[in-house]
């Protein structure tokens, strides 16, 4: 069909106008129907977000997505434009995608009028159909719905009074659209009263024009929870006007996480033939975020996108990479102290609370990392936690399967582990820790060479993070000792930088 050209072959062809709301809720009954996901790739919304989209959309309502950074609020709006029709006609010209059976701006009316049956119509792809603005404070209403333009007025030789030398704003060119504003309440609140008469009549009015352009056009919204109270609101009116209030969240598994991590990381062929990443790194990069969400450091208003995930993910592939490059390696894999690299992912990504400042962006990083490890250490070997209970020197190596390693490290014995080594140096020295290697094959029989030399090194990191060795992150390396001998290095460091004087043992 959207090879007719004028609107008496459209006539012919039988061809019905439709709302954008009714022709949303049609093409999304025949999804429902098919059984087609209506979202693709939004991954942990299934049984929540996406069930109230779709009965938010049947009864044609406007959406405010409201939730936290990084939830994918934006892109479910977006994925709303594959529920409308591939084409619809608009009359050639119209600055706002006119109906040709239907037509409500002065040019598509005086056009029709005209040349009646031969006037010219072309075809508007969905992907046409779609605006967005992203709400900042100097958002005014000639952008968003139009004003008088003295220029046409004086090209044209019009009055201002001639409806003819508006111009209109994004609004108005999105009428048969979907329209997005993202942070709606960062809109000045004059600025969403403006609103009112769009959402509620479907029209609009434009510098005191005896104007009512009923627009077709169907509102998303996206706000922040911490938007309420930091910086605007949304004025109540608007919010009343608004049918569907939808929460969205995050993750609320491991496995879903993995999951979209997996789905938008940016890992190109040349990474990811170089760089083997494991599922127990996965796991930690995603545990990072989880602590994030929990601690004490974080605010939770805020709270921690997605994206900081997906770029831990990255740098640690990077990092990885980059070690290979240096070792003219051809074959790698993300080994735990690489995960330092992710780091920078984390600082920028997380918003602190007053505490979390006074610990420091990068302390407060390495913490939520150590508590990851931690966290999962317990899913893959015995919680250290248990043994700690009872008096771990004096049980057997059954009974505690870390005393060989923490022996070993009791005896005066450290280890340097450096993050340029090579994959084979690094498996040589770990190798050197009496029991570390037959305490993985017990508990991981089935695992290769390269899983069990990564274990070993988690084991090290584990034990550091229930505080039964050392650890010590330095520039270019990570050292691991034991932990009584770092505490007591530490106590005469600090005692010989004071500057005592014999009064002071009196």
């Amino acid at each position: 069909m959207h090879k007719i050209k004028t609107l008496g072959e459209l006539k012919k062809n039988g061809y019905v106008s439709r709302s954008i709301k009714d022709e949303i809720r049609d093409n999304l009954i025949k999804k429902i129907r098919a059984k087609e996901n209506a979202f693709p790739g939004i991954l942990g919304y299934e049984d929540s977000v996406i069930p109230d989209t779709e009965r938010a959309l049947l009864s044609r309502h406007n959406i405010l997505f409201l939730g936290l950074r990084g939830q994918a609020k934006t892109r479910m709006a977006r994925q709303m434009i594959e529920l409308l029709d591939e084409y619809i006609p608009v009359v050639a010209g119209s600055e706002i995608n006119d109906d040709p059976l239907q037509p409500i701006s002065r040019y598509a009316i005086d056009l029709i009028e005209t040349q009646g049956d031969d006037t010219p119509i072309n075809w508007l792809h969905r992907s046409q159909r779609y605006g967005e603005k992203l709400a900042t404070p100097d958002v005014s209403v000639a952008d968003l719905i139009g004003d008088i333009d003295p220029i046409k007025a004086a090209n044209l030789k019009l009055s201002f009074a001639d409806e003819r030398v508006l111009h209109y704003g994004i609004i108005p060119r999105s009428n048969r659209s979907i329209f997005v504003i993202n942070e709606l309440p960062d809109l000045q609140a004059r600025i969403q009263v403006s609103l009112f008469n769009i959402l509620e009549e479907g029209d609009l009015q434009i510098r005191g024009f005896k104007l009512r352009l009923p627009l077709d056009v169907m509102f998303v919204f996206t706000a922040n929870p911490e938007d309420y109270t930091n910086r605007g609101s949304i004025v109540t009116p608007l919010k009343d006007r608004i049918e569907s209030q939808i929460l969205t969240h995050y993750p609320k598994s491991i496995e879903t996480s993995l999951a979209i991590t997996e789905q938008e990381a940016n890992i190109n062929e040349d990474q990811a033939g170089l760089v083997n990443v494991s599922d127990l790194v996965k796991r930690l990069i995603e545990q990072v975020a989880f602590e994030a969400r929990g601690s004490e450091f974080v605010d939770k208003k805020s709270g921690v996108s997605a994206r900081l995930t997906i770029a831990a993910y990255e740098n640690a592939v990077s990092a990885a990479e980059r070690r290979a490059i240096i070792n003219n390696e051809k074959q790698t894999q993300v080994w735990i102290s690489d995960l330092v690299g992710i780091i920078p992912s984390i600082t920028g990504k997380i918003e602190l609370v007053y505490e979390g400042e006074q610990e420091g962006p990068y302390q407060v990083a390495f913490n939520l990392l150590e508590k990851a490890i931690r966290t999962q250490f317990s899913l893959y070997f015995p919680n250290p936690d248990t043994l700690k209970k009872k008096k771990g020197k004096d049980l057997s190596v059954e009974e505690n399967p870390y005393r060989p390693i923490t022996c070993w490290f009791d005896s005066g014995n450290h280890l340097d582990v450096f993050f340029d080594t090579k994959d084979e140096d690094k498996t040589q020295l770990l190798y050197k820790v009496d029991g570390l290697h037959a305490l993985v094959k017990k508990h991981h029989k089935t695992a290769s060479e390269k899983e069990i030399a990564l274990l070993m090194e988690f084991v090290l990191h584990g034990l550091a993070a229930f505080s039964l060795i050392s650890k010590k992150v330095m520039e270019g390396k990570i050292e691991f000792k034991d932990l009584m001998g770092s505490m007591l290095n530490m106590g005469s460091r600090s005692f010989s930088d004071e500057d005592l004087n014999e009064n002071d043992f009196n």
